[in-house]
């Protein structure tokens, strides 16, 4: 494109870069303090590069403005403000990122299985330590085996890149043990983190460049799942790349976290269900429902409720297949074994996770907690009363509230203001789209059945591998439910008759919004951190 064509677009879309100048100005202001009043010089300088950088971002959507092309537009925005994410995030600040960072460095060096080395703590034994998120050395030498620089970053836990010595010190090789490493997680749900960690230490470069790498290798890799869930998807494009740019979608895919994998594919999986049952008649065959099941499988081993992807297969119209009904029994295999895969692999997981500070956390009981519900059946209610009412409303908060190991006042963020438009966007997106698709009763009623099951199926695992015997601190995250959202437009959808004269430009606005929230979660944490 020529520079008089850019130049044509940039004019064209005038409308829309403004509007998006506004909202990162009205949204970006709601998180100033009074901190940053007394020297905005950082704030200012992120304001403009965010301005700048969503403006150009704008453009290359009007340039590639069609459904065909849209997945080059989810690529590139994904990129572009990921990539300013993993480096205005500071060190280790994601929930977890400093077991996931140790986990990463092992996969790096080929160890697909981390070797725990000492004793089984148990909760019998449980140490009664406060050790926070941090992989520390355990001095009875019981941990994974890493190197030093491990310690090195988790020692700035927290710290931004300006108030710690570790971009200027090189990668030190010492080995050393660390207390977890998420032993109980698939050793693929890091090898993009593992290859960045690889490029640093190739290249030798400073230690930070390990956290760095390892977050920008996995953000490319989240980009481009997203971007094929896009293309592949025929219907529902818009609103799927929405849930996956919402702020803590992003948040998380600029980090070293295994959750970015999690949501990547289980939005690739939503969007080949859709490509299925939208198929032609006769066009499906076998080796499609073995694909599925695949790709729900490897979803599935990362976080264990999401097996019930599985499910989708029974939804599809029969016939689209070219065996009509005769695929229901290869169906029913599929569902067996990825089933039976999945109970094994919990059967191998849940006792790993006493390989890890967990185990210092003295409250943790998971078989109390068994023996309480058994004998308390009224707790129960109690459970099934707090998921559904205070639960929800958290993990809806939960879409624009970032917390890590260090850094508890993350909990007191109060960001009411980009909290009720973004949930408004969302409800206007999922709830009330104008190009609405038609899904028959029995793909609508079978896909609440799979949120409920991944919904209450987390919430019990929280309940059974966190909660304290006999209470109901779940520790849920937004993060946790991120792909569930997508599946609201399947379930149904209203009607408001005003947002049907947008109907022709829906798809502008929300790019807009997208890209605008974004934006603002890194003015979040300019006004935050720096």
């Amino acid at each position: 494109m020529s520079l008089n064509e850019f130049k044509d677009v940039l004019i064209s879309s005038k409308k829309y870069w403004l509007i998006y100048l506004v909202l990162i100005i009205v949204l970006g202001l709601s998180t100033v303090s009074y901190r940053c009043l007394l020297d905005p010089t950082y704030e200012i300088y992120t304001l403009l590069l965010v301005a700048v950088l969503g403006i150009l971002c704008i453009v290359y959507y009007f340039m590639h403005d069609s459904d065909q092309e849209l997945y080059k537009v989810a690529f590139v925005i994904i990129l572009c403000f990921g990539i300013f994410t993993s480096f205005i995030v500071p060190i280790c600040d994601v929930s977890d990122e400093t077991e996931h960072l140790a986990r990463a460095e092992i996969t790096s060096r080929g160890v697909l299985i981390p070797h725990w080395t000492g004793e089984d703590l148990g909760y019998e034994r449980a140490y009664n330590v406060s050790v926070g998120h941090r992989p520390v050395v355990y001095n009875k030498g019981s941990g994974f085996a890493s190197i030093e620089a491990m310690n090195d970053i988790t020692a700035s836990l927290g710290k931004t890149v300006f108030t710690t010595p570790y971009d200027k010190i090189k990668i030190d090789y010492t080995p050393t043990i660390l207390i977890s490493a998420f032993e109980q997680n698939p050793f693929y749900g890091y090898l993009p983190q593992a290859a960045g960690m690889d490029v640093a230490k190739l290249l030798d470069l400073n230690v930070i460049w390990m956290l760095w790498l390892g977050r920008i290798f996995n953000l490319i890799f989240y980009a481009g799942v997203i971007a094929l869930a896009i293309k592949k998807t025929p219907v529902l494009k818009m609103p799927l790349l929405a849930v996956a740019c919402i702020p803590i979608s992003i948040y998380q895919a600029s980090s070293l976290s295994i959750d970015s994998m999690i949501i990547g594919l289980a939005i690739l999986a939503i969007a080949l269900f859709l490509r299925m049952y939208k198929a032609d008649r006769n066009s499906l065959g076998v080796k499609h429902v073995v694909l599925f099941s695949l790709l729900c499988l490897i979803l599935g081993l990362c976080k264990l409720p999401y097996l019930a992807f599985i499910f989708f297969l029974l939804l599809i119209p029969f016939e689209n297949f070219e065996k009509g009904k005769k695929i229901i029994p290869y169906m029913l295999v599929c569902i067996a074994i990825v089933g039976i895969i999945g109970v094994m692999w919990s059967r191998y997981s849940e006792p790993t996770l006493m390989h890890s500070w967990r185990a210092r956390l003295r409250y943790l009981d998971p078989a109390g907690q068994r023996k309480y519900i058994m004998s308390n059946p009224g707790f129960l209610g109690n459970f099934f009363g707090q998921i559904f009412t205070y639960n929800i409303a958290k993990i809806l908060y939960g879409t624009f509230n970032f917390f890590g190991g260090a850094q508890r006042t993350h909990y007191a963020d109060s960001y009411h203001l980009i909290v009720a438009t973004l949930l408004l966007f969302l409800a206007v997106m999922l709830l009330a789209y104008p190009k609405r698709v038609k899904f028959n009763k029995r793909t609508r009623i079978g896909t609440l059945f799979i949120v409920l099951v991944i919904y209450v199926g987390t919430c019990l695992i929280q309940l059974l591998t966190w909660a304290s015997v006999g209470n109901l601190n779940l520790g849920l995250s937004a993060r946790y439910f991120v792909p569930l959202f997508a599946l609201f437009p399947i379930i149904g959808t209203f009607k408001i008759g005003r947002l049907e004269r947008f109907k022709d430009n829906i798809d502008k606005y929300a790019m807009i919004f997208i890209i605008s929230f974004m934006a603002v979660m890194i003015l979040s944490f300019a006004t935050k951190y720096y």
